[in-house]
Parts: structure tokens; C-alpha cells; sequence
């Protein structure tokens, strides 16, 4: 049965089955029927498809469950079959954080802040939002969340309330509430439930015209069955990556801008590091985002008492095998990395360059002598991140010319590709999650040479298009074909070839 005849039968049975355990819910929606009308009448709103939402429910009295839902909604809604055990856990991840609060406080007013903090916290991170920022201006108190690098409004918050959620925040973060003209930063933990890991949160206010905005940075701990294999690399590639590691000694540098996923593939790197090597691993890191066990963590303090050149010069004397920097900075910075890894460390960190081949002139552009660069250098590589298409809903189409021109590769087009539609597993957006585009320029005899002799950006670039190397149009070629995300998304995740 379609789900267009899914409110024509009077039967549960009948109706379309959905796993709630794989649905992304719209968190404009997920809320939208009141909590006690949800749980009696076990009935959740998912998303909004096209011109109607869509209500799962394991209740067998339809009827009743209608009556409820056109009560609440006033547009038109259809209805899905959900598992008991799997609705019984939706309502607890949806309405359980921010009951708990509800009626325990006897100011009013303080309590409805605490509600309102603790659903925004509960929404975001059931949507799997990695930002939530509010914002203020002249007429509202906007909240906005960003999923899969995609900013989206969720609600306004009354003026009324606005500096009461902010000093909340700051009070969970350890932050000044007096202190309302000068920047801040802090951070704070959320527990951990049955539904969900405890998530560690940063917190950074910002004085502005209509008051401070807010931006909070929702750091999941990566989970513990995240590999290489996870990143999106294809075979080769990862091959390729993976002997890289290996290295006893060298320099591994990852390039992007920021938001490109950089950190999750260092964090990914050290923790099958500790898992097949093993060895004394050290980090220095501004901040430190997340904990990987066994391996010592140092954070960059903001009073300058530990700079990452402070911090590298110190580890050294800690006999390390593997050393991860956050990001080579300056000079002083590239120099003592360099150095490391001509002294029999393996050095992992991050630079900001458009394309893989630009780490090698930004080191020489820092002071870093070009022969120095050719000896160290193990790989460099360059990611982006783009969003993965829905499995369930996306739907097969050719590679138009102007869009195979556009990667750089005008023979693909009328090739095969695919383009997003929407369903209850994406909340209607066609997408779900990201993955990273790679470009990769690996060390060498020939790229040394070219490196020792001075080659410029473009004739390093030149050498990895004849050596077969891995570009960005190579790479978000091969996902576009395999399904994995859209032309368009290949085309502005990768703005700079």
C-alpha cells in the first residue's frame, strides 16, 4: 500500500510500516502534538512530505488517533505503522528530558527558562544537530540549528525570555552572567540517558546590537566503531592512507577549511593508531574536542601559558612515537614539526590550503625550507564534506553536460547519477548525514624532486593529474555515480578547482 491510501483504511495492519529507529524526525514537527495526547494516543508527527505530515502510530484505534491528530494539525496528515518498543522509546527521547523538569520549581518563570533550555538541548540533539545558535535581533529571539552543515530555523522564542535563556546557558557553562559587553567561552556536559551519549557542549556568547548571541557546538563522542573505512575513502585511496600511517616517521598533513572534517579524520587516524600500533601518542590541541583513550591530550590554554610551539617543544622531551597538532599555525610552529619528523616522530596535523597540492607551497611560504618538505612529507590531503543522499527516497537521473563541465569532467555527462526526493528516513530532505571528498598528493621520489627543485602549485597539481592521484572531479565523480551524494553537492562542496 501507498502512503496516499494510508488514511483510507481502518486497519494498523494496513497501514505503510516505518523502523523508527532509522527516521530522522523534524524537530518543527516531533513537538507539534502535545505530550499527554501523544502518549496516551501513542502517536508521533514526523515530518512534513510535500503538502502533508506524516503521524506514525502503533495504536489500533485509528479513528480516535485522527480525532487527536486533526485537533492539533491543521493541515492534512497521513498515518504509518510503528513498532510498540520503538514508539515507547521515541515518546522518552522526544517529551522525557524536558518533563523531568516541569513542576519541581517554585518560581514560574525560572522554570519555564529550564524548560525552554532543555528542549532546545533535547531537539537538537534529536534532530543530530552539531550547532545550535540563537540569534537576536529587534523582534525575535531566533533558534537555529545546523544539521549536516545545513543552517535550519526551528523557533522564536519570546523576547521576554531572552535574557533569562542566555543566563541559563551561562550558568551551565561556567561563564560570568555579569558580563554582557566582552566575549566569552565556556563549556558543559549532557548526561547521558537511555537514548542518548553524554555530549559535551561549548558554548561562545558574542555582544551584539540586540543583545548576546549564542552559538553552542554539540560534540558527540565518536563512536566506537567509527574506522577509516567510515570516512567516505574509496579503496585505493585508503590503501594508500592506511601504509601512510604505517610510518615510523613523516608528516601528515590534512587540509580544508573549517567545518571540512578534518578533526574526525585525525581522531579517526589516532584511534586505529592506539588500536593496531600502539606506542606513546601525544596531542596538542585548541580544543580538545574529543577523548581518545590512552592517548595524552594537552589543550591549548587561552592565557598563552601553553601555545602549540610551547606544548610541541615540551613533548618532544616525553619520548613520543606519534605526535597530532591541532593546526601548524606559524613558522615557529612548521619548523619544530618538520624537525620532529626528521627525528623519528610521525607528525599528524592540519594546515588551511584550497587543494592538496597548496600544503607544500604554504610550508615554503612559512619559512620551511623545500628540501626539508620533501623529506618529510608523507601525504598531504585535502577534504571537503559533502551531504550523503537518502538511501530510501533518491531517485536516478543522467549527469547533465553542464554539470559534468562544472566537476571538470565534461565526457561523464549521461552518466548515471541520482537526485534527492524526500521520505520519512531523511525528515523530507532527500539527504541524511555527510561524507568527505578527498584529493590526495602522496609522497615520493618524484614529488621530492619536484618539491627539492622549487615546482610551483599548478605544475605539483599537473604531476597528480598524469600519476593518476586522487583529485576532487576523480573522487566526487565516483560518488556521484555510486549514489552516494549529488552533482550539486560536488559542485559547491568543491568551489575551489
Amino acid at each position: 500500500m501507498s502512503i496516499d491510501q494510508a488514511t483510507k483504511t481502518d486497519k494498523l495492519a494496513d497501514l505503510p510500516a516505518v523502523d523508527l529507529d532509522r527516521v530522522a524526525l523534524d524537530p518543527a514537527w516531533s513537538r507539534s502534538l502535545p505530550a499527554s495526547g501523544s502518549r496516551r494516543f501513542q502517536a508521533v508527527a514526523l515530518c512534513k512530505i510535500d503538502n502533508h505530515v506524516v503521524i506514525a502510530t502503533c495504536n489500533p484505534r485509528l479513528a480516535a488517533v485522527r480525532r487527536f491528530v486533526a485537533g492539533e494539525i491543521e493541515i492534512p496528515f497521513q498515518l504509518v505503522r510503528a513498532d510498540k518498543d520503538s514508539m515507547r522509546r521515541l515518546l522518552r527521547q522526544i517529551h522525557g528530558r524536558s518533563d523531568e523538569t516541569k513542576g519541581g520549581s517554585a518560581d514560574h518563570e525560572t522554570s519555564q527558562i529550564v524548560d525552554v533550555c532543555n528542549e532546545l538541548l533535547s531537539v537538537a540533539c534529536l534532530r543530530g544537530a552539531s550547532d545550535i545558535h540563537l540569534v537576536p535581533s529587534e523582534a525575535s529571539f531566533e533558534v537555529r540549528f545546523r544539521v549536516d552543515g545545513i543552517l535550519e530555523s526551528y523557533r522564536h522564542i519570546d523576547l521576554e525570555f531572552q535574557s533569562g535563556v542566555v543566563s541559563r546557558i551561562k550558568v551551565l557553562a561556567g561563564l560570568n552572567i555579569a558580563e554582557k559587553r566582552a566575549p566569552q567561552d565556556g563549556r558543559f556536559t549532557i548526561p547521558a540517558d537511555a537514548q542518548t551519549p553524554k555530549i559535551n557542549v561549548r558554548v561562545a556568547t558574542i555582544p551584539t546590537r540586540f543583545g548576546e548571541r549564542v552559538t553552542l557546538r554539540l560534540l558527540a563522542p565518536l563512536h566506537g566503531a567509527l574506522s577509516l573505512e567510515d570516512l567516505g575513502m574509496a579503496q585505493r585511496e585508503f590503501a594508500h592512507f592506511s601504509t601512510a600511517l604505517q610510518s615510523s616517521s613523516g608528516l601528515i598533513l590534512l587540509t580544508g577549511p573549517t567545518g571540512s572534517g578534518k578533526s574526525t579524520t585525525l581522531y579517526t587516524a589516532i584511534s586505529q593508531l592506539m588500536a593496531t600500533r600502539g606506542g606513546n601518542v601525544i596531542t596538542v590541541e585548541d580544543p580538545i574536542e574529543y577523548e581518545i583513550p590512552g592517548v595524552t591530550q594537552v589543550e591549548v590554554d587561552s592565557a598563552e601559558k601553553v601555545t602549540f610551539l610551547r606544548a610541541l617543544r615540551s613533548i618532544l622531551r616525553h619520548d613520543p612515537d606519534i605526535v597530532m597538532l591541532g593546526e601548524i599555525r606559524d613558522s615557529e610552529t612548521a619548523e619544530l614539526a618538520i624537525k620532529a619528523s626528521l627525528t623519528g616522530h610521525l607528525v599528524l596535523s592540519t594546515l588551511h590550503t584550497n587543494n592538496a597540492a597548496g600544503v607544500v607551497t604554504r610550508l615554503i611560504d612559512m619559512g620551511v625550507e623545500p628540501f626539508l618538505v620533501a623529506a618529510t612529507l608523507r601525504m598531504a590531503i585535502a577534504q571537503r564534506l559533502v551531504r550523503k543522499l537518502c538511501p530510501h527516497c533518491r531517485v536516478p537521473e543522467k549527469l547533465s553536460l553542464t554539470e559534468a563541465s562544472a566537476i571538470g569532467k565534461p565526457s561523464a555527462a549521461g552518466s548515471e547519477s541520482f537526485a534527492s526526493a524526500g521520505c520519512v528516513y531523511c525528515a523530507g530532505r532527500g539527504f541524511t548525514g555527510r561524507t568527505a571528498v578527498f584529493e590526495m598528493l602522496r609522497g615520493g621520489s618524484e614529488v621530492s624532486d619536484l618539491i627539492s627543485n622549487g615546482a610551483s602549485e599548478t605544475e605539483l597539481h599537473q604531476h597528480m593529474q598524469s600519476s593518476d592521484a586522487c583529485l576532487f572531479a576523480d573522487d566526487g565523480l565516483q560518488k556521484i555515480h555510486s549514489g552516494t551524494t549529488t552533482a550539486e553537492q560536488i559542485i559547491r562542496g568543491v568551489a575551489t578547482w
